[in-house]
């Protein structure tokens, strides 16, 4: 049998509630006492049952998070984020990551209903109102990225993917680019569809006509493939913009595996501004939304409905700003 409060208390000589008050951080406890229970804590190598503790206090000390895929350098920062300020705030975090399949995404909220969390930040659209309902029925809080309205125990983190998308046209236009081809996201994904619109109408407010909408699939190859199919067009255009930095980087290699030169043939921007931008060769032009805000904000946002005798949710922004970097450059002369 494992060790339990009781062996802790009896090493430290204290009661089994003042063990309980060290650990839960509850009640009066003096320093010295505080320093015994410690200790012998860790002189037994005891760890607490979380799970039992919730059902003796009928309260759950957890958040989770859900986000779309693990490997995209997008989540990384996020997550860091996000678990960082949970734990400020007295809360274990715990992660599903669902591949971009619906499937996935139901059976992690479902898990998380089964751990009783406390909220769930969701970062990925692969979800059902029917799982929205219910978590909300469940009196769990829900901080949605770009996806939900907002309603009792369900806050939503808007970025303003419009702004940064303006950015990335002007910036380019105001280079000499006219020709300015798109590789795009998977088209069931929200922000990828508001980036897509976004660059559609900046051209249009600019007087040029959209260039050529290349798929793609938020990864690597999605982008080498872009890059590869982009190199061959005539006439080829003069910059692209990608829908993320990960899009970016594979645009960038197809391009110059087809003896393209970046930027002085094609100029390449990205979206998101992930370490993958500032590492690549070149240096990648993207657009900073501020991915460890948006962690400590949905951590926040999670906590403030939770302990709201009023969880009505309400809608967060997060500002876009330009990184310029060496992936774009002048438009070449016969582009102007």
């Amino acid at each position: 049998m494992g060790l339990t409060i009781r062996d802790v208390a009896k090493a430290a000589g204290v009661s089994t509630a003042t063990v309980s008050n060290v650990l839960n951080k509850t009640g009066k406890v003096g320093p010295r006492t505080h320093t015994l229970v410690l200790s012998a804590v860790k002189r037994l190598g005891y760890f607490p049952d979380v799970h039992a503790r919730h059902l003796a206090s009928r309260e759950s000390r957890t958040l989770g998070i859900i986000v779309s895929d693990i490997e995209n350098p997008f989540f990384p920062e996020v997550i860091k984020s996000f678990e960082t300020r949970a734990r400020e705030l007295g809360y274990d975090a715990i992660l599903s990551d669902t591949n971009y399949d619906p499937r996935r995404t139901r059976e992690a909220a479902e898990r998380m209903m089964e751990h009783k969390v406390r909220g769930v930040a969701v970062m990925t659209s692969e979800i059902s109102l029917r799982v929205i309902h219910e978590l909300a029925r469940r009196k769990i809080a829900v901080t949605f990225l770009d996806l939900a309205p907002v309603r009792k125990y369900v806050s939503n983190l808007r970025i303003d993917y419009h702004s940064g998308m303006q950015q990335i046209v002007e910036y380019l236009y105001q280079h000499g680019h006219r020709r300015i081809a798109f590789v795009a996201g998977r088209a069931r994904l929200k922000s990828n569809v508001v980036r897509l619109q976004s660059y559609e109408k900046c051209m249009k407010a600019l007087g040029l006509e959209p260039g050529p909408v290349l798929p793609g699939d938020l990864r690597f190859e999605g982008g080498l493939s872009a890059g590869l199919a982009i190199a061959k067009l005539d006439p080829r255009p003069t910059a692209v913009m990608a829908v993320n930095d990960l899009t970016a980087v594979g645009v960038i290699k197809g391009l110059m595996k087809s003896g393209c030169r970046v930027p002085q043939d094609v100029s390449v921007t990205g979206f998101d501004k992930t370490r993958l931008a500032e590492y690549s060769n070149p240096s990648i032009t993207t657009v900073d939304i501020h991915r460890d805000v948006l962690g400590h904000m949905a951590a926040d946002a999670l906590h403030e409905l939770s302990c709201s005798a009023d969880p009505q949710g309400r809608e967060y922004q997060i500002t876009a700003e330009l990184i310029p970097g060496d992936s774009s450059g002048p438009a070449p002369s016969l582009a102007r």
